[in-house]
């Protein structure tokens, strides 16, 4: 059953706003459920547009060490809590790909282990607990920037897995179609909300690429010549063709 685009209007209004005006927002609140950290609330996960004038940014990177070299740390919203990450680098360094079976079609992306270690090991970490089955993707971009955001178990732009991590791969990044990256609310605010780039886009180096699509580019152009709603604003809302994740599936290689 489609969920009907004005049921989170108001979180993805916010959302926007907050995307256009370049801000980032993350605020301490309360104490974490592990090792006493205090959990960090993100704003909304957006991608900015490459003009957009953003202000200094307030988020700081998590401290790593030995055993947490990602930084993965408790942070609010913990929508469909699936727990937190303990890094195993061997894990981390094992190479797959990921179809995700949506109700467009399959679009199959080659995780970039290497380049990418704590983003890709977060990212199958949630596909291991099922946490994208059955979300849908909230957002597609056809102006200034040509994106189709997805990642949020609430649909409205604001949430999140109940844990953040730091950035990577951020060194000479740039997006041409078929990039997946990471949305967030400021740096080194990655949690579960991520985007493909349908088209080649100009970013700054503030979102970490963490896969390419290697099959179904058709499909995401498909759901981009069908347009969004403006909800957000012009070139900027909610995808006329419903994106619904029916399975996400991780392809391990050897």
């Amino acid at each position: 059953m489609r969920i009907s685009r004005l049921s989170s209007r108001s979180g993805r209004f916010v959302a926007a706003a907050a995307l256009l005006l370049g801000v980032s927002v993350a605020a301490a609140s309360g104490a974490g459920a592990t090792g006493g950290a205090a959990p960090v609330r993100p704003g909304h996960a957006t991608v900015v547009a490459a003009d957009a004038a953003a202000p200094a940014a307030v988020a700081h990177a998590a401290t790593t060490t030995a055993a947490n070299p990602c930084g993965f740390v408790p942070s609010v919203p913990a929508d469909d809590f699936k727990g937190i990450p303990q890094f195993d680098a061997k894990k981390a360094a094992q190479p797959y790909s990921v179809v995700f079976h949506t109700s467009q079609g399959d679009i199959t992306v080659k995780a970039l282990t290497s380049a990418a270690p704590c983003t890709t090991f977060s990212f199958r970490f949630l596909i291991d607990h099922g946490y994208y089955n059955g979300t849908h993707c909230h957002r597609l971009t056809t102006q200034r920037l040509w994106v189709l955001q997805c990642g949020d178990p609430t649909g409205t732009g604001s949430g999140g897995p109940g844990y953040s991590f730091n950035d990577e791969n951020l060194a000479g990044a740039t997006y041409p179609a078929g990039t997946v990256a990471m949305a967030n609310a400021g740096p080194n605010t990655n949690g579960s909300q991520f985007f493909f780039t349908w088209k080649d886009t100009k970013l700054q180096p503030n979102y970490t690429p963490f896969g390419v699509v290697t099959s179904g580019m058709d499909v995401l152009q498909k759901i981009a010549a069908a347009g969004e709603d403006d909800q957000n604003a012009a070139g900027d809302g909610y995808p006329n063709d419903y994106v619904l994740f029916h399975h996400v599936r991780i392809h391990s290689e050897h």
